[in-house]
């Protein structure tokens, strides 16, 4: 068994999934820039192991201030959570998880530095075991609407690699599988950084879970075809109204699912719900270095030079066409807005 991201002997170890399916590699990070940079560079990703990377690194940064002086203790704190909070745009987890560090410290403001320390890696290894537990239970609401029998699309790598472990989408699945059913998984290719072909089905086959990649055009020929049952994705962030971003493509799988009358499920954590996202309108798109388009992953160019490219890396699906989403506290349908307010009462 593999695990994402470790958090020991104040160093942060994280498996290099640029790497992946050649090579599984761990990377070790000792302080917070670095920590960034992984984000930024893609070594980590998937909104809730960002949210725990970024926990990682905020306690990794304030355990290696070394100063007596509470205010210029907490100046640099404060620069350590701007930095971590620059690595990327769109996952809302991130900022969710330098919030929730941010008040902590603001909270034990008045006691000593050191136990500032601890307290702040307590709740960095706090936040890594509340985001396995609550992907399981996740998992366990989305697999009801899951049947024996079904072949499940998914889109790009909303799994153990995407979280702390046990994932989002693809935990749905994994419960599943648990409960018995008999499942079988088609995976987007998920291009331009081809997270679908290279991590979906690494995962899913060390887990012995039946799975075949298609490249992203196929979706709509398999569902026509009557070959896929059900969709499952994670997303980035959530707006307060049930639309939901994720990894670009997402929206015309949506599309496709709805003219097929298939049922089209997203799987988050509600850290990832942006109450201060009244629509999908309010949520950044990243907009990533256009060279992971102009090349094939890195290793070959397969665009003339000079062309102009586009390259969000996100895209937003609006909720009516969503079916249900999957949180830890409940799986919820439309009326998205009214639902979503319920599960933070």
């Amino acid at each position: 068994m593999f695990y994402t991201i470790d958090y020991k002997d104040n160093k942060v170890y994280m498996l290099d999934q640029r790497k992946i399916p050649y090579e599984e590699i761990y990377n070790e990070y000792k302080d917070h820039n670095e920590v960034a940079n992984a984000i930024t560079s893609m070594v980590i990703r998937g909104a809730p192991a960002i949210g725990v990377a970024a926990a990682y690194g905020i306690s990794l940064g304030a355990n290696n201030i070394s100063t007596d002086d509470k205010e210029a203790y907490f100046k640099q704190f404060t620069e350590i959570c701007n930095i971590i909070e620059s690595a990327r745009p769109t996952a809302v987890n991130l900022f969710w998880a330098v919030d929730r560090m941010k008040n902590l410290a603001e909270s034990i403001k008045d006691t000593s530095i050191d136990n500032i320390k601890n307290v702040l890696h307590e709740e960095a290894i706090k936040i890594g075991k509340e985001d396995v537990d609550i992907n399981r239970k996740m998992g366990f609401n989305g697999q009801v609407f899951i049947d024996d029998g079904d072949t499940v699309l998914t889109h790009c790598n909303a799994g153990a690699l995407a979280t702390a472990g046990y994932g989002t989408a693809l935990g749905v699945i994994r419960a599943a599988v648990e409960s018995g059913k008999k499942i079988q998984v088609y995976a987007d290719e998920t291009r331009p950084f081809l997270q679908g072909a290279r991590l979906t089905t690494w995962e899913l086959m060390k887990d012995n879970i039946p799975v075949t990649l298609i490249t992203d055009n196929m979706a709509g020929h398999f569902m026509k075809l009557g070959k896929i049952h059900k969709i499952v994705v994670g997303a980035d962030r959530i707006a307060s109204n049930g639309d939901a971003a994720n990894k670009i493509g997402t929206y015309s799988v949506a599309v496709l699912a709805k003219h097929h009358n298939i049922p089209f499920y997203v799987a988050a954590p509600t850290s990832t719900i942006d109450m201060n996202a009244k629509t999908g309108d309010d949520i950044p798109i990243e907009q990533r270095d256009i060279k992971e388009v102009a090349e094939m992953y890195f290793e070959k160019r397969i665009a003339p030079r000079g062309v102009n490219i586009e390259y969000p890396a996100f895209d937003v699906t609006p909720n009516n066409l969503i079916s249900g989403i999957f949180t830890e506290k409940a799986a919820i349908k439309s009326p998205f807005k009214e639902n979503i307010r319920k599960l933070f009462e």
